[in-house]
């Protein structure tokens, strides 16, 4: 509520100068409180602090009523009594340093009736003289039997005055205007639409980062650290050095580079960087209460791509999964395994569970582990290597990046065909199909007008009409759920097609697939399931343990195409090599084992042969 001609509060320090002084003389001062606040509405004019000021004092010198000291709160509602000018009196107060206080209207005072009356009650046995100028109320001259029919006055126009607000709140609100004072950072007003927000270059670069920063891994407080390593400015100083929002008047000028991991975590939360509205998204209890409580997201109302995005949503929702995700830091290496929260079990369906320690890196059923005192059901081990899903993913994204840069078009077709497979209609039959029901339908609803005139002509017998209409509508009725049908797989393989394009935007994005980097994993690969090794010779008789080759079926799931089969294009000559290099390396670890169990036996024998 600040303007140029409004006369600047008396600061604390000249206060606590002035108290210091006139404790030295053992004078008690008069107050001369002025308060004002958009509550005030129409009348915010007649109620500014300059003519408060200017009414008070004149009062206090007409009646000599010195010396004293002005105190005001520009901008705090009445209904709210942790106002700092209101804090400073009542310290002054509390330590006998007032005589009497001066107020244009009781209602500058508060407008919670039973507050004021509290006030007013203590004053009293204070002796401290209460003044109301334009109320002509005087605490010396007597009690007024009226001055509580004010105070339940005042307080009725700040609940009618909130009431209004909230209407044209609501209004506002529904019909898709923001209702944040000042869009987030990142964004600033247009300066020919106060309504519309557009994209700050700068502050959008950073929030760019933060977004990048995580799919390269990174938590929260590690992206604070980096950003203020970078000397990266925080919201508050971009925008209060800029004179931007409501920072200008209060920001930390002395770190201008103070991010925090809840700052940064906020941010990440933003569906206004998708280019949406949020509105509704807090309430207070009352229009006294100054508690903002927080709504679920599912009881916002939320306008969808009203301004440009900063943030597309593939980046968000992965963003978003990440930070699903607990991820323990380890000890020694200092950073988490970039695996956990995409790696899943094939049976009980649940996350793995990573251990770490000195050269072991490996996952197991989450279910498995904890299961005796987590979770109801049992599970196996489905134990691997992180280094192992490393393999498999990076061979995965090798073949399938491959195919995707040599035979594009291909791999839309196997998309397409893989989608028309899933529906159970081919694309082509299934567009016939629906153009020869709607044609059906047309014809349908000409026959039925058609014998309705038919039957108000009395050409129609009445019975024979029920008959038909019944027969046609049935037949209509069959028509229009096949079209649906249908039009759900069409639109399912159409979805598809957009996801396989999707995926080669992606693929695009990557120059090299010779190495797995964390940002490779979180944009490409969607989750891993890994199913329980079986062993090529069973279990050892004797032993009880597991014998030959150890294999393991792992699944990767890709972006938008999921698990989908890549064709083999390798020439026949590559892949009977490989497979001959693969029997050659089986018979040797058999051959191996089979040197293990002898050199054992042996060693065994001359055991018992020495015993």
């Amino acid at each position: 509520m600040h303007n140029e001609n409004t006369p600047p509060p008396t600061s604390a320090a000249t206060v606590r100068g002035r108290r210091k002084e006139a404790n030295m003389k053992n004078q008690k001062y008069t107050i001369l409180y002025s308060r004002l606040s958009r509550d005030d509405g129409e009348d915010s004019v007649s109620n500014s602090i300059k003519n408060q000021r200017a009414m008070l004092e004149e009062y206090a010198e007409r009646n000599g009523l010195a010396p004293f000291l002005h105190i005001q709160d520009d901008g705090y509602s009445g209904t709210n009594f942790e106002r700092p000018g209101w804090t400073e009196l009542m310290g002054m107060v509390d330590a006998d340093e007032v005589s009497a206080i001066l107020f244009k209207t009781m209602d500058r005072m508060g407008r919670d009736y039973l507050r004021v009356g509290m006030y007013r009650q203590d004053f009293r046995e204070k002796g401290i003289r209460l003044i109301a100028i334009a109320d002509n109320y005087d605490s010396f001259a007597g009690e007024d039997d009226f001055m509580p029919f004010r105070e339940i006055m005042a307080e009725w126009f700040a609940r009618d005055t909130s009431r209004k607000i909230k209407s044209v709140v609501n209004a506002k609100g529904n019909s898709g205007k923001p209702l944040a004072s000042q869009p987030p950072y990142g964004y600033v007003k247009d300066p020919d639409d106060k309504h519309k927000w557009r994209v700050d270059p700068e502050a959008a670069a950073v929030v760019k980062r933060i977004f990048s920063m995580v799919i390269d891994g990174m938590g929260t407080w590690a992206i604070a650290e980096q950003l203020h390593a970078d000397m990266v400015e925080c919201p508050a100083y971009y925008l209060g050095s800029r004179g931007i929002g409501s920072h200008k008047n209060r920001y930390d000028k002395e770190h201008p580079y103070s991010w925090s991991y809840t700052m940064i975590g906020q941010m990440l939360s933003k569906l206004e960087y998708l280019g949406h509205i949020c509105n509704f998204k807090g309430e207070k209890a009352n229009f006294k209460s100054k508690k903002y409580t927080r709504k679920p997201q599912e009881e916002w109302v939320i306008f969808e791509n009203v301004h440009e995005p900063i943030i597309s949503q593939e980046t968000f929702d992965t963003v978003q999964r990440l930070r699903a995700t607990n991820r323990r830091v380890n000890n020694v290496l200092g950073v988490s395994n970039p695996l956990t929260g995409i790696v899943f079990c094939a049976d009980c369906g649940r996350k793995m569970y990573n251990k770490r320690y000195d050269k072991s890196d490996t996952y197991n059923c989450s279910t498995h582990k904890f299961g005796e005192n987590k979770f109801d059901e049992m599970c196996t081990p489905h134990h691997i290597k992180s280094s192992a899903v490393r393999e498999i993913i990076l061979d995965a994204l090798q073949r399938t990046s491959g195919y995707v840069r040599e035979h594009e078009a291909e791999f839309i077709e196997l998309v397409r065909e893989k989608s028309a497979l899933m529906h159970g209609e081919t694309v082509k039959s299934g567009k016939k199909q629906i153009a020869k029901n709607e044609r059906r339908i047309a014809e349908l609803d000409k026959l039925i007008v058609s014998i309705y005139e038919d039957k108000v002509k009395g050409i129609l017998p009445e019975e024979r009409f029920v008959i038909m209409a019944a027969a046609y509508e049935l037949e209509q009725a069959d028509l229009k759920a096949q079209t649906a049908s249908l039009q759900l797989g069409l639109d399912a393989y159409n979805a598809d097609t957009a996801n396989a394009e999707k995926f080669i935007g992606l693929v695009r994005r990557f120059t090299r697939f010779d190495e797995l980097t964390t940002v490779m994993l979180n944009e490409l690969v969607d989750k891993v399931v890994v199913h329980e090794g079986e062993w090529s010779e069973g279990k050892n008789p004797a032993t009880g343990r597991n014998m030959g080759t150890r294999r393991q079926h792992v699944e990767v799931f890709l972006k938008y195409i999921g698990d989908m089969a890549i064709p083999d294009t390798r020439t026949p000559e590559e892949i009977e090599a490989e497979i001959a290099a693969v029997e050659k390396a089986e018979k040797r670890l058999t051959q191996l084992r089979e040197n293990r169990r002898r050199f054992v036996a042996g060693e065994a024998k001359k055991k018992r042969k020495h015993a």
